[in-house]
């Protein structure tokens, strides 16, 4: 199963995504590739972004903001916009599934507002791939 995040920036949302789902199929035993990308990248990971997932022991290595060129969005078996900017620019993939997730941006909210950000999405892609 391939799954793509997409946001605007690739900076927090998505990028938070992108490593919980590695960590999770990993430790799920699923055979998940997972990519995120933005419609418009910042060019860097939020320090913050990087913070709370160190916290919890997920792997931040690897990761850098890209935009949607960069990523095989057009071989998702599943699309997942985490902003409203990026559910208006995601493109149409045949045979993909897409699925709205309308995660606040954490930026300039403090940690508190990472740490929900991390935890909703962990939540989530949890029940996704149990259920795959």
């Amino acid at each position: 199963m391939k799954i793509v995040f997409l946001c605007t920036g690739n900076s927090i949302r998505s990028q938070i995504a992108e490593a919980i789902t590695k960590h999770l199929s990993k430790e799920l035993g699923k055979d998940v590739e997972v990519f995120s990308a933005g419609s418009d990248p910042a060019g860097y990971i939020h320090a913050l972004a990087k913070k709370v997932l160190e916290e919890v022991g997920i792997d931040t290595s690897g990761l850098y903001s890209k935009g949607i060129e960069e990523v095989p969005v057009h071989e998702a078996d599943l699309i997942i916009t985490l902003c409203d900017s990026a559910k208006k620019s995601c493109p149409k993939v045949p045979g993909a599934k897409v699925v709205h997730w309308s995660i606040p941006d954490p930026a300039g909210r403090g940690l508190f507002a990472f740490r929900w950000v991390r935890d909703e999405l962990y939540r989530r892609i949890k029940l996704i791939l149990k259920d795959f």
